[in-house]
């Protein structure tokens, strides 16, 4: 994900988080995991703060816009969003 543009970047102080909106130009849709690295390399935090809400895509496009969440900490994270079931899997796990 060389290249990227900020669309959308806004403080949300009742979450403690910045809510941002990316357009990136790749070859192949991100996954998730790699669209919070990249992110968190990006914005200078931990890959495990960042949510991502979206990735959206138009069919034989290159550009892709990624909306996710940016928390100053992991337990804010965890407070605020919701687990999907891979999630809570992981945590029954433990």
């Amino acid at each position: 994900m060389e290249k990227f543009q900020i669309l959308n970047k806004r403080e949300n102080p009742a979450f403690n988080r910045q809510e941002i909106e990316l357009n990136v130009e790749i070859e192949v849709t991100p996954k998730i995991k790699e669209a919070e690295e990249f992110i968190a390399k990006e914005f200078a935090t931990n890959a495990d703060n960042v949510k991502i809400r979206k990735i959206k895509g138009k069919f034989g496009s290159k550009n892709f816009i990624i909306t996710a969440n940016i928390y100053s900490s992991k337990e804010e994270k965890d407070k605020v969003e919701t687990k999907n079931k891979k999630e809570k899997k992981k945590v029954e796990k433990k």
